[in-house]
């Protein structure tokens, strides 16, 4: 059984030993693969860098919505580099507002474009701005390869992810017991549209919260889901990694 965790952050200095044993952790758990995210110009040369060091690890380059201001210009000379496997993770983040709504707009549809001129899938980042979202999605084009990372939404939301042809990727959020319609989304999902994520350090599963999380732990997220929806373990696994592998075309 080897699983896939398709949004880690392992140049994150939360992870206790950094990058490498997490790394090794990860893989000592049957976690196989792991694509580290980039979140502006610096996160994105340092996740190249990780990738590059590791087999089995990739990077995106990307501008989080927290950081649009910065200006999708700063990413763009990343985007050639050897081991990246996709755009963002990228969108709109209406909760903390770090960045002007008009200036996330803006950079997410810029990015949305990039990865239509660079045939590169889209890592989506969206936070209480669901119709925004959508807009703008159905205004540029959906890519043939869209990942909603950490789905929040509910069932309805799940429906339209998936009408427009997307990925859903589940967190540690499926482990919540205070989170009924992120659950019910993840029994909803047909399993070749469904990844599985950590989002490390962020967002740690149960058992394991208080700690910061790791990826090792994406088999707590595997198995939260295998049970919300009566099906072996090693089903959410092989589907995971199957469906992680066609959109960012690992090898």
């Amino acid at each position: 059984m080897t699983w896939t965790d398709n949004h880690c952050h392992l140049d994150d200095e939360r992870l206790a030993g950094g990058a490498s044993e997490a790394i090794a952790a990860a893989r000592a758990a049957g976690v196989g693969r792991m694509i580290t995210i980039g979140t502006d110009a610096m996160r994105s040369r340092m996740a190249i860098d990780i990738a590059a060091a590791h087999d089995g690890v990739w990077a995106t380059v990307g501008l989080h919505p927290h950081d649009a201001s910065n200006g999708v210009d700063t990413i763009v000379p990343l985007l050639g580099e050897p081991g990246v496997v996709a755009i963002g993770e990228c969108g709109l983040d209406y909760h903390y507002d770090h960045s002007p709504r008009d200036v996330q707009r803006d950079a997410f549809a810029a990015q949305i474009e990039l990865a239509h001129e660079r045939r590169l899938p889209l890592v989506i980042h969206t936070r209480e701005a669901w119709d925004d979202t959508f807009d703008l999605l159905r205004a540029h084009g959906a890519p043939s390869r869209t990942v909603f990372h950490c789905f929040t939404g509910g069932r309805d939301e799940a429906a339209r992810c998936l009408d427009l042809g997307a990925f859903l990727s589940f967190s540690g959020i499926v482990t919540f017991p205070k989170a009924p319609e992120v659950r019910e989304a993840a029994a909803f999902c047909p399993l070749d549209r469904m990844l599985v994520e950590t989002d490390a350090p962020y967002l740690t599963p149960v058992p394991h919260r208080g700690k910061p999380n790791q990826p090792a732990y994406v088999t707590h997220v595997g198995a939260a889901i295998a049970e919300l929806r009566g099906i072996d373990v090693d089903a959410v696994a092989a589907a995971s990694s199957a469906a992680a592998a066609a959109v960012f075309a690992l090898h």
